[in-house]
């Protein structure tokens, strides 16, 4: 049995570690600034719903953006994105506190304000997750991935509480600039790093295609496609406890923004809890029962904070659920980014943010509505039910166990050398292999040339087809296009290791003398010949 990676081995690599802690003081401020805001929206709205739309307006527009941010993460230095987006969050933060010490704000102006912090976390977010798995080996992601939600959980455990506390001496625009200069030490961080320059030799792949690219690879990888259902239906139920624990707070449990920090509190120290034994459980339970106990515990939370009103009672609801909430989200971070190879791992990611953040801002705003018309009580109670129902998705749509596939680039592909001089743009490209293969090895080569069809599909490669020699049934040819030849080489650098065990297990069946034989043309029509010689149609009437 061999040794399990310390959940501390992270912090052995110095960028990780130095960008944790400016993380964790990051999150410290930002967590101040929810508060705030949740806070600012009980003083200046009597509405519920708007209350609720505070966290709506912070999560939908990681629902909005995300795919963009990963595309860009995908496509650009990671570093100058996350300096980036930090620096925009850092004069929005300004502004918003100069605008409540001035008394401008409304509440729709409020909200808009949250709504930019939030595009500038969709932008960050994925280029910050993609970029861990440059800071570690693999082997150290899974306690990486938990390590980022404990330092977040740890500033939740005590930022709420000072922001609270902050509110009530110094009043809410104390509480924004306080989140503003906690972006100064991040920023710092960034400008110190100089990660390794990327190798790759293509054009830069434009952002439209780049997005289609990471939808077609998530759409064609069924286990990633669980992970996003699973994760949007937890955070359209799980939500409803920090969308309206400000109005629990001051409704259910009759207290003020200390009330409301010290909630926020538990909630933290759970989630420290849940990402300390993660791992353990992971390990003993396995990745599906994990996500069913967590969307239970969170049930359970929901239904003991709508009967309660004691703080002592809801405190401990909260602790049950922080560690269900980093339970569900850290094991659906961690299936994404070891389910993706590292070219398209920041858009995987960013689908599952924009999934799960959805998720988060549909449920804000429908459990504010219900809260609104029927209850607080009825829409807590109601949540949890929905809770158990996500659940049992589990029993038809199931979390993969930890992956061990190595998706490392195969890195064997040369480019062929052409007779014909090409550009980058020439196209479109037809690909056609051609194999020799024995009747009774029939069956087996056609199962394998499905997950051929996936891989090249999935990978770019379009109108993939396989046909049969009807004089000689034993020739077989695969035939695929790209648009361009650097889309014919782009898609063949995508090849990973574990999508090389295919190609091998074809070469196995393969009956030929010689390897599979391969031939590269260029799609012309007719015309385009006539049009490159000159030639003009003189065969019509003069």
């Amino acid at each position: 049995m061999t040794d399990r990676p310390s959940p501390l081995a992270p912090f052995q690599h110095a960028t990780y570690r130095s960008i944790w802690l400016a993380n964790l003081a990051s999150s410290f401020g930002g967590l101040i600034q929810a508060v705030g805001a949740a806070w600012l929206m009980t003083s200046i709205s009597n509405s519920v719903d708007m209350v609720a739309l505070v966290q709506a307006s912070t999560t939908l527009p990681i629902m909005m953006f995300s795919l963009l941010g990963g595309a860009i993460a995908d496509s650009f230095n990671r570093r100058g994105v996350m300096l980036g987006a930090q620096l925009f969050m850092l004069v929005v933060s300004v502004a918003l506190a100069l605008g409540t010490w001035f008394g401008l704000m409304t509440p729709w102006l409020l909200l808009a304000f949250t709504f930019l912090i939030g595009c500038g976390t969709a932008l960050n977010n994925p280029s910050w997750h993609a970029a861990v798995g440059d800071m570690v080996p693999r082997d150290d992601l899974p306690a990486a991935v938990a390590l980022n939600s404990v330092g977040f959980n740890l500033s939740r455990s005590v930022g709420p509480a000072v922001g609270g506390a902050i509110i009530a001496l110094a009043g809410t625009a104390a509480a924004f600039a306080v989140n503003a200069v906690s972006y100064l030490g991040l920023v710092a961080v960034l400008l110190r790093w100089r990660p390794p320059a990327s190798a790759s030799t293509l054009p830069r792949e434009a952002i439209g295609p780049a997005m289609l690219a990471g939808l077609r690879y998530v759409g064609m990888s069924p286990n990633i496609g669980n992970v996003l259902l699973r994760s949007f239906v937890f955070g359209l139920t799980a939500i409803i406890i920090l969308a309206l624990l400000p109005v629990v707070s001051a409704v259910l449990l009759g207290g003020g923004p200390f009330i409301y920090g010290l909630m926020l509190c538990g909630f933290g120290l759970g989630a420290v809890g849940g990402a300390l034994v993660s791992g353990n459980m992971h390990a003993r339970l396995g990745s599906e029962s994990v996500v069913r106990i967590a969307f239970a515990g969170f049930a359970i939370t929901a239904w003991i904070t709508a009967i309660s009103t004691s703080p002592w009672l809801t405190g401990f609801a909260m602790l049950i659920g922080g560690a269900c909430w980093v339970l569900a989200l850290s094991l659906f971070n961690v299936t994404v980014q070891l389910s993706s190879p590292r070219w398209v791992v920041g858009r995987a990611l960013s689908l599952y943010q924009t999934a799960s953040f959805g998720g988060m801002a549909l449920g804000s705003w429908i459990w504010g509505l219900v809260a609104e018309h029927y209850g607080l009580s009825v829409a807590l109670a109601a949540a949890g039910a929905c809770m158990l129902a996500g659940g049992a998705l589990g029993l038809r749509l199931p979390l993969p166990a930890r992956l061990t596939a190595n998706l490392d680039p195969w890195g064997r592909w040369q480019e062929p050398h052409l007779e014909l001089a090409l550009e980058e743009r020439s196209g479109p490209i037809v690909v056609e292999i051609e194999y020799l293969i024995r009747p009774s090895d029939v069956p087996a080569f056609l199962d394998i040339m499905a997950d051929r069809r996936r891989v090249r599909r999935r990978d770019g490669a379009r109108h993939w087809v396989l046909m049969r020699d009807l004089g000689q049934p034993e020739r077989w040819v695969e035939s695929y296009r790209t648009a361009t030849w650097t889309e014919y080489v782009r898609h063949n650098q995508r090849r990973t290791q574990a999508d090389a065990v295919i190609t091998d297990r074809i070469r196995a069946l393969h009956s030929g003398a010689e390897p599979p034989r391969v031939r590269r043309m260029i799609e012309r029509p007719p015309d385009w010949f006539a049009a490159v010689a000159g030639i003009k149609d003189t065969t019509g009437p003069s």
